[in-house]
């Protein structure tokens, strides 16, 4: 049996020691010294209270974790990350700082892009920084903040103007249109009531008016139905059957056709009655004329003379 010396076993307590205190700080940072890992920065102009060894991400999922953060001469920010897997995305994406929660502080994520070359170790990524709640918080309510205001000053100028506008005298009559109002309401209720009544009277001016209604409505109804019992339809087909009847007479009439047709077409009866009239009036001057051609007495029984035509203008 080999005899370990105690100087041997104090240097590999000691190394053991080392060991694990190493192992341990790494775990402590978030690294892993037995995994081989890639380093990339990300130059940033604020980093929002990002700490070393802050989860890095991509998809949610933890990928690494943030190593170290060193100002850089120009005021910029180098953040330095480490991606402990194989995970494979493109140099073009995008590391970005976001807040992780409420009271979780701010984490790093990786924001994949689909265009450009494999990112290596070593390479810069570029950078964002996603707005926080807080930001957005005040950028939601900054606007609503001056709304506010606006509407505040708005009241403000409104009631100003309304006691500038109400003066005693308004109010004074402000205050009788009330009362008028009042009144015209009670002189309402005295008339609903008053229709009330007339309404649910039995002998009441209204429940008559409506009682003549239902009985002129019926005696309507008993014509209506007298009317359609009745024989309309052969009425009105007699009726335009005497129309037509009628219209084909007078188109005879019109046309001379018939006594009644060729009195109306013609005038050949006014010219025989015109030649008549003429003729008795003619007959009736010489009897004025000449009476004794017409009348002939004698007591000696005188001669007859025979008659000789004389012309009216003798």
């Amino acid at each position: 049996m080999i005899k370990i010396s105690n100087e041997v076993k104090t240097a590999l307590l000691v190394i053991s020691g080392i060991i694990i205190f190493i192992f341990g700080f790494s775990y402590l940072k978030s690294n892993n010294i037995l995994t081989k890992d890639r380093k990339f920065y990300g130059i940033y102009t604020n980093v929002e209270g990002l700490l070393i060894g802050t989860p890095v991400t991509i998809n949610g999922f933890q990928i690494g974790s943030v190593e170290k953060i060193k100002l850089d001469p120009s005021s910029k920010l180098v953040v330095t990350f480490r991606i402990e897997s194989d995970f494979s995305f493109s140099k073009n994406s995008i590391a970005r700082i976001y807040e992780s929660g409420l009271i979780g502080g701010k984490a790093l994520a990786i924001v994949p892009s689909e265009v450009g070359d494999r990112a290596k170790n070593g390479d810069t990524l570029q950078t964002d920084i996603a707005p926080g709640l807080t930001q957005l918080v005040n950028d939601k309510l900054t606007p609503l903040q001056e709304k506010i205001e606006d509407m505040v000053v708005h009241a403000d100028s409104v009631l100003i103007s309304f006691n500038n506008v109400m003066n005693l005298q308004v109010q004074e009559d402000l205050r009788n249109s009330v009362n008028d109002f009042s009144s015209t309401i009670s002189s309402l209720q005295v008339v609903i009531k008053s229709l009330e009544g007339s309404i649910s009277a039995e002998n009441g001016d209204l429940n008559k008016s409506f009682k003549n209604l239902a009985s002129l409505t019926y005696k309507l109804n008993v014509i209506s139905d007298t009317i359609h019992q009745a024989d309309i339809g052969k009425t009105l087909l007699d009726l335009q059957q005497t129309v037509a009847s009628i219209n084909s007479v007078m188109h005879g009439v019109k046309s001379g056709q018939g006594s009644m047709g060729k009195l109306f077409a013609t005038d050949s009866l006014h010219q025989s009655l015109n030649e008549t009239n003429s003729q008795i009036q003619l007959l009736l001057e010489d009897m004025r004329l000449n009476p004794k051609r017409y009348v002939h007495f004698s007591l000696f029984g005188k001669k007859e003379t025979p008659y000789k035509e004389q012309s009216i203008e003798e």
